[in-house]
């Protein structure tokens, strides 16, 4: 029987990376494409409240030439799983592919990152995941507009991991697959297992002087410290070697190092 294979991201059901990762799983099974109606970058695994949110819409998307039907939902990234899984599969998806995202989710940003929010969310229902981004220039990450990309690389990396995930299956320790994609990747371009960077990756800049009454969005820079860089991290492959990252997740976050002792029983 054909796996079904959930394809959802962060950026919007509109967007053109979301396509472009349906185009790339649509010849390993099923797809069913669900994601938030609007573009939700950086809202982690939130599940906002408000009167329109879990409102479904349909939207015809054209995949491999073929008209198919996606699914908005209003609301954030993991909501748009939620509501996929309970309400929309006919059956329990076999793979969740969170993507093709405008921008590379690396380093101590991933707790921020929808397209990863997204991708645990599938794991909560037992769903392995593939989170999956494409690096481009910082002011296309919240992009409503969806400029043109090319997703060639991107997208034979994404059918080639969703691939590998549903033959093979993931060791029940590992939640989530981390892929980035370089700008300049091709087909040919290297993989490399890495770990989180332990690097902020962007610092938030402290605002001037301004009015408190009125809204602001706080305004990022780069933080990459290339001195105390982890020789295996997702920000070195991805930014400095150039190379695709893919980064085994898990959901245990407890620390490894012992403290506390006196609390021990």
């Amino acid at each position: 029987m054909s796996p079904l294979i959930l394809v959802t991201n962060d950026d919007g059901i509109l967007s053109p990376g979301l396509v472009a990762a349906a185009e790339a799983v649509a010849p390993l099974g099923e797809l069913l494409i669900v994601a938030p109606r609007y573009q939700q970058t950086a809202m982690g695994q939130a599940f906002p409240k408000g009167d329109d949110v879990g409102i479904i819409e349909e939207f015809k998307l054209a995949v491999n030439d073929k008209m198919v039907t996606g699914y908005g939902v209003h609301g954030s990234p993991a909501q748009a799983v939620s509501h996929a899984i309970l309400e929309l599969a006919e059956k329990k998806p076999e793979l969740c592919v969170s993507g093709i995202n405008y921008g590379e989710n690396v380093g101590l940003t991933l707790m921020v990152s929808g397209t990863v929010g997204a991708a645990f969310e599938a794991t909560t229902y037992d769903i392995p995941a593939i989170a999956i981004s494409q690096v481009v220039a910082p002011e296309l990450y919240h992009a409503a507009e969806y400029p043109l990309v090319n997703w060639d690389a991107a997208g034979h990396f994404t059918r080639h991991f969703a691939e590998r995930v549903l033959k093979e299956k993931l060791p029940s320790e590992i939640a989530v697959l981390n892929v980035n994609v370089p700008a300049s990747a091709t087909t040919e371009s290297a993989i490399r297992l890495t770990t989180q960077g332990q690097q902020k990756y962007f610092i938030l800049r402290k605002p001037s002087k301004r009015d408190f009454s009125l809204g602001y969005d706080l305004e990022l820079d780069p933080a990459i410290d290339t001195d105390k860089m982890e020789e295996s991290s997702d920000i070195k492959a991805v930014l400095v070697d150039k190379v695709v990252s893919v980064t085994p997740l898990a959901w245990n976050l407890t620390a490894k190092t012992k403290w506390g002792r006196e609390y021990d029983g």
